[in-house]
Order: structure tokens, then C-alpha cells, then sequence
């Protein structure tokens, strides 16, 4: 029992110490540029794997060298209460899970229909699960966590989107985000995209092209090789439409 007592004790100051280090880590990001990001190693180390040569485009520019169309623009296509919430949306993770819900179930209706009444094709593809994070949370998972989906990683995120918050204004961690989110296989942040698909830098961007970027978030690989997608052209459209209402931080 107190073999256990004393396991126990020493996992809780292993986690207490990860945390103290996570605050370090943070409060520096206040004055001082994140030179990687847990992401972008993982990325760069599969890329280097499977082809044998380092691909890393990646500038940094301050915030105010970007062009306020790619604020707005980003915060209408990956978090429209980006200025209002702590972190977290509850609205859009209530609606992200409503959305899961109703996938999972037409995939188990149509899983479960007779053999006969099914159409001639390949096996009906698992459903879509929508997300519901912010702009914040995608950072924190960014900056420092893997890409698997535990509850264990999912709490982790949690705690340090609550951290980014707390030591961090929403100007800067807009600031990290767009210097680091991917645009493309081995294409980091705004500056880099700005020259790869623009050939501008990113204080150049117009409402479309930043409207174009910021729709390609959530599938930037996917999109780099198709520009010309009318998926892409439609949503940009949208996302142009809803910009003069966001407020910046």
C-alpha cells in the first residue's frame, strides 16, 4: 500500500512539475518567438523520412506587418468568438458534437440496411467527425502536444489552452498562431503562404486571397494541389462576405 501511496505521489510531481514547465514555456512566448512547434518537428521529420530532404519554408513576421484581411479572415473561417470566449466555445463544441452525432447515425442507418437495398460501390466510408476547436486550442495542440486522440491529450489541451489565456493577450497568440499554422506540405505560417501562392508577402494579402487561405486551414495539403477547387472558391466567397463584421484583437 504505501509502494502504491508513493506511486501515486510521485506521478502527481511529475504532472505539477509538467505543468510548471508548460507555464515557463508560455510566459517566455509573451516576449519571445516559438523558434518550432511540436507540429511542425513531427511534420518536418515525416517529410525528411519519406523523401529524404528537409522541407521547411517558414518567416516570421510580427503581427503588425500582417494584413488585417488574413485576421479576419482566419477568425471568420476558425473561430467567429475569438475575441469573446476564454479558450473554449461551448456553442460551436455543442454544435460540432449535434453534427458527429447525426453522421454517426446515418452511417449506422446505412450500415445496417440490407444488403440488397445498398447501392453497388465500395463500403460505406466512416463519417466525417467535425471539429470544434479554437483558435487558441488549435495553438496549444500545435505548440506542444502529439497527434493522438486520448482523453489524456484532449484534458492536456485543456489545461494549456486555459495557460495561453491566462499569460498570453489574444493579439499575441493570434500573432503565434498565423507565424505557425500549416498552409501546404513544409509551408508554415502566413508569410510563407503569402509567397507560395500569392507570390506577395503577407501584408499584401486582399480580402479574396486571404479568404482562399484561411479556407484551406483545415486541409491545407489537400487544397495545395487543388487551387482550382470550386469548394474553395465558393467558401472563400463566404468567408469574404463575413469579414467586415469581425472585430480584431
Amino acid at each position: 500500500m504505501k509502494a502504491l501511496l508513493r506511486l501515486l505521489g510521485l506521478a502527481l510531481l511529475a504532472g505539477l512539475a509538467l505543468q510548471l514547465y508548460f507555464v515557463a514555456r508560455i510566459a517566455v512566448m509573451a516576449v519571445l518567438n516559438p523558434e518550432s512547434t511540436a507540429f511542425q518537428r513531427s511534420e518536418a521529420y515525416l517529410l525528411a523520412r519519406n523523401t529524404g530532404a528537409l522541407k521547411w519554408r517558414q518567416q516570421w513576421v510580427p503581427y503588425e506587418a500582417m494584413s488585417d484581411n488574413l485576421k479576419r479572415a482566419v477568425i471568420a473561417s476558425e473561430d467567429a468568438s475569438f475575441i469573446e470566449h476564454d479558450g473554449v466555445d461551448v456553442a460551436a463544441l455543442e454544435k460540432a458534437w449535434e453534427k458527429n452525432a447525426k453522421a454517426e447515425q446515418r452511417a449506422a442507418q446505412s450500415a445496417s440496411r440490407p444488403a440488397t437495398t445498398k447501392p453497388a460501390g465500395p463500403n460505406v466510408k466512416p463519417p466525417k467527425i467535425v471539429g470544434g476547436s479554437t483558435i487558441t486550442q488549435q495553438l496549444a495542440k500545435n505548440l506542444f502536444l502529439s497527434g493522438e486522440r486520448t482523453l489524456l491529450r484532449k484534458g492536456q489541451e485543456l489545461v494549456l489552452t486555459m495557460l495561453l489565456e491566462a499569460l498570453l493577450s489574444k493579439q499575441r497568440i493570434l500573432e503565434i498562431y498565423l507565424n505557425s499554422v500549416e498552409w501546404g506540405e513544409g509551408i508554415f505560417g502566413a508569410e510563407a503562404a503569402a509567397q507560395h501562392y500569392y507570390r506577395k508577402p503577407a501584408s499584401k494579402l486582399c480580402t479574396y486571397e486571404a479568404a482562399r487561405l484561411a479556407v484551406m486551414l483545415p486541409r491545407p495539403k489537400y487544397f495545395e494541389t487543388r487551387t482550382n477547387s470550386g469548394y474553395l472558391a465558393s467558401h472563400a466567397s463566404t468567408i469574404a462576405a463575413r469579414m467586415g463584421g469581425v472585430e480584431l484583437p
